[in-house]
This record gives structure tokens, C-alpha cells and sequence, in this order.
């Protein structure tokens, strides 16, 4: 069964003062990472007097140039330019379901297709709403996250110890790599 986006989720709307923003809880498209990273602490905060707010278990995502797939699962409240769209799952809807419905090439794809402008294209709300997505009962949205967390979770660890390893120690040009190769081949190595 398939319905519209905007049948699970609908685009929350509260609004907060400025004076209650720190790096930690605010969110622009300029902190949010690229290709679904998540997001870092923001590097300065707004000048305006409100924000758009958010709640822990919202779904957070880049309105601006929507091909780099900026998308965020609120683990906190916090605050957010309004160029991010905040999505809040409907009742009977697991949130952590909607983020990984949301996470796909496929809807960042579609978002792109509907987006408006050329050089800084964004996203119409309208179209988003639009979006077909499939849709289970609770208990079976529940067992595709918690299959898909503990995937989530293992590449989150991958990432944590490739960041941790050391240098190789030394760098190669394409050329220095042949040269290598080919004083390795005179060896009998085994590898080649």
C-alpha cells in the first residue's frame, strides 16, 4: 500500500527566540553534512529574532540545493534556520521509519526533480508533501528500523575507527604507484 508523504507526516511549526540558540542546538544548511553525515556544532548562529524549532525524533532536512542530501533524525530539541524543514511523523508513525523513508536516493531525487530555481534550487514544500512513500502497520515499520539501526550503527563505528587510523606513511603519485609495481613484479611477490 502507498500513500502521499504529507498522509504520515506533516511540517511542524513552532518558533523560538534567538536568545535561547547555542551551537549545540541549532541547525542550518550550513552544518548539516552532505550525502545524509548528519550535522556538526554550527560554526556561528542567526541574527534574526526567531527560529523554526524542532523536537528530539524530528526529521530535519535541507530545503537548499536538495541534490547534496542533507537530512538529519533530531536526537534533541533545539532550533533551526528556516531553510531546513522540519518533519514530525504522524500518529501511528514510527519517526525513526519516516527518517530512513526519507533518507532514500529516491526521495532526494524526486525532491530535486520538483525543486525550484537553477542556482539554488528548493524544495517545493508542496511537491514534497506529494511524495509517495509505502506504508506498513506500527509493528512492521518497527522491525525495518530495528534492522536498519543496527546497520546504521555498524557503519557509524566503521567510520569512527577509519577516522582513527594512522597515515600510511607515505603517498604515492599515479606514476611513483607504477614504478612500485613494477619493482615489486621483479620479486616474485606473491600479491601480483
Amino acid at each position: 500500500m502507498e500513500y502521499k508523504l504529507g498522509d504520515i507526516c506533516f511540517y511542524a511549526k513552532g518558533k523560538v527566540n534567538v536568545t535561547e540558540l547555542t551551537e549545540k542546538n541549532y541547525i542550518s544548511t550550513e552544518n548539516m553534512l552532505s550525502n545524509k553525515g548528519g550535522v556538526t556544532t554550527a560554526s556561528s548562529l542567526p541574527r534574526t529574532v526567531q527560529t523554526q524549532q524542532y523536537q528530539q525524533y524530528d526529521i530535519l532536512v535541507s530545503n537548499i540545493r536538495p541534490y547534496f542530501k542533507k537530512i538529519w533524525f533530531a536526537e534533541s530539541d533545539g532550533d533551526c534556520s528556516n531553510d531546513v524543514l522540519v518533519l514530525r511523523a504522524k500518529e501511528g508513525i514510527d519517526a525513526k521509519f519516516l527518517y530512513y523513508v526519507l533518507a532514500d536516493d529516491a526521495f532526494f531525487d524526486y525532491s530535486n526533480a520538483t525543486s525550484k530555481g537553477t542556482k539554488m534550487p528548493r524544495g517545493d514544500k508542496n511537491a514534497i508533501m506529494q511524495y509517495t512513500v509505502p506504508v506498513f502497520d506500527l509493528e512492521i515499520q518497527q522491525k525495518i528500523v530495528s534492522i536498519l539501526s543496527v546497520l546504521d550503527e555498524k557503519i557509524r563505528k566503521n567510520a569512527e575507527i577509519n577516522d582513527n587510523l594512522p597515515p600510511c606513511g607515505f603517498e604515492m603519485q599515479s606514476g611513483e604507484m607504477i614504478s612500485f609495481i613494477s619493482q615489486i613484479s621483479q620479486h616474485d611477490c606473491p600479491l601480483l
